[in-house]
C-alpha cells in the first residue's frame, strides 16, 4: 500500500493532480496522520526535482513570487496547528483538507460559471494562497486548489504545469526545515523514503504515458469518488 501511495505521488506530478489526495489518505492511514506528513515530503521533493527540468522551459518564476506571500502565511498557520494538535486531530484535519480540495474541484466541474466568478474576485488569489499553504503544511494536499487558481487565470496547460512545478518545488523545500523541527522527518522515515523512491519514479514516467491515453474526465471523477471515501474515513472513522 505504501508503494501504491508512492506511485500516486509520481502520477500526481505527471499531470493527474487529483490523485495526490489518494496518496494523502494511504500514507495517513498506514503511518498515522502527523507522521505521514513528514514521510511524504521527501518523496514530493524528489518528484519535484525530477519533474521540474522537464518543464522549466514552460512558464516562469514571476507568478510564483506573486503567490508566495499568502502561501507563506498559510505555511506559518499550518506549522502552528501541527505543534498543538495530536495525531487523531491531525487525522481529522487531513480528512477535512481532502474534502475541501474535492469540493473545490466539484465546484469547477459542476458550476463553472460560479467558479469563474469566484476565481476572478479580488480576494480569491489571497484565499487560494493561504488555503494552499495551510493544506500543504498540514496534509501535503494543496495541488488541486493551486492548479485551479492558475486555471482561473486562463494560463495555457504547459505553462500551468511549469509554474506549478516551480511553486511546489520552492514550497516543499521551505517546508523541509519545519518538518525536521517537528521531528516528522528523521532517520527512520528517510530509510523508508529510500525504499519508496523507485515507485515515485515509476508513477512519474508511467503517468507521462497514461495522461495521453486515459480520458481526463473519467479519471477525474474516479479520483473524486475515492477521495470522498478517503476524506470521509479520515474524518469520521
Amino acid at each position: 500500500m505504501a508503494l501504491l501511495g508512492a506511485v500516486c505521488v509520481g502520477l500526481a506530478k505527471s499531470g493527474f493532480t487529483g490523485i495526490s489526495l489518494v496518496s494523502v489518505f494511504l500514507f495517513a492511514d498506514l503511518f498515522g496522520a502527523k507522521n505521514s506528513v513528514g514521510l511524504v515530503l521527501p518523496l514530493l521533493i524528489i518528484a519535484d526535482l525530477t519533474v521540474y527540468p522537464a518543464f522549466r522551459q514552460h512558464g516562469s518564476w514571476k507568478p510564483v513570487w506573486k503567490m508566495l506571500p499568502p502561501a507563506l502565511v498559510g505555511l506559518a498557520v499550518g506549522y502552528w496547528v501541527l505543534t498543538v494538535i495530536n495525531d487523531e486531530q491531525a487525522r481529522h484535519g487531513i480528512g477535512l483538507s481532502v474534502l475541501v480540495m474535492v469540493a473545490v474541484q466539484l465546484l469547477r466541474s459542476w458550476k463553472p460559471l460560479a467558479f469563474d466568478t469566484m476565481a476572478h474576485s479580488r480576494g480569491f488569489g489571497i484565499a487560494a494562497g493561504v488555503t494552499g499553504g495551510m493544506a500543504t503544511m498540514i496534509a501535503n494536499a494543496a495541488g488541486p486548489v493551486i492548479q485551479l487558481f492558475l486555471l482561473s487565470k486562463r494560463i495555457p496547460k504547459m505553462e500551468l504545469i511549469g509554474i506549478s512545478a516551480r511553486f511546489f518545488l520552492l514550497i516543499n523545500l521551505l517546508k523541509l526545515p519545519m518538518n525536521i523541527q517537528l521531528d516528522l522527518i528523521n532517520w527512520d522515515s528517510l530509510q523508508l523514503n529510500l525504499l519508496l523512491v523507485p515507485a515515485v519514479w515509476l508513477g512519474i514516467f508511467s503517468g507521462r504515458y497514461l495522461v495521453k491515453k486515459v480520458p481526463q474526465r473519467i479519471f477525474e471523477m474516479l479520483v473524486i469518488f475515492f477521495s470522498v471515501l478517503a476524506g470521509g474515513r479520515l474524518c469520521f472513522f
